[in-house]
């Protein structure tokens, strides 16, 4: 089953669950702040992506900890960790079907038609 990893205050999830719906996709729909991505999740989904896409650059944390300096000396199991750690440095949604090899980040329509229809 895919899972979706969202945050209910973000347009963009819920513009992805409304296609999801639309689509008539089954899903899980997990809350990413309280339940981040596993690590083999992250792990995954970082196979042949910079690891910059799975961070959510625009939000507060990223800010915050000062990510857009540390980040590129930062190892991969680093990053991966801290993104395991808080669920709002995560880019979202955040799709998983680990069965079918599938990790999304982030809304795009066209990819998500691609990938899930």
């Amino acid at each position: 089953m895919l899972k979706v990893y969202v945050y209910h205050g973000c347009s963009t999830c819920r513009n992805a669950i409304k296609w999801l719906k639309l689509h008539a996709i089954p899903f899980e729909e997990i809350a990413i702040r309280e339940t981040p991505p596993s690590l083999q999740e992250l792990q995954s989904a970082a196979k042949g992506r910079e690891l910059r896409a799975l961070f959510n650059v625009s939000g507060q944390d990223y800010r915050a900890l000062g990510l857009k300096d540390r980040l590129p000396e930062m190892s991969s199991s680093d990053a991966l960790m801290l993104l395991r750690q808080n669920g709002n440095l995560v880019k979202r949604p955040f799709v998983v079907n680990a069965e079918a090899d599938v990790y999304l980040v982030g809304f795009k329509e066209e990819e998500w038609g691609r990938v899930l229809l």
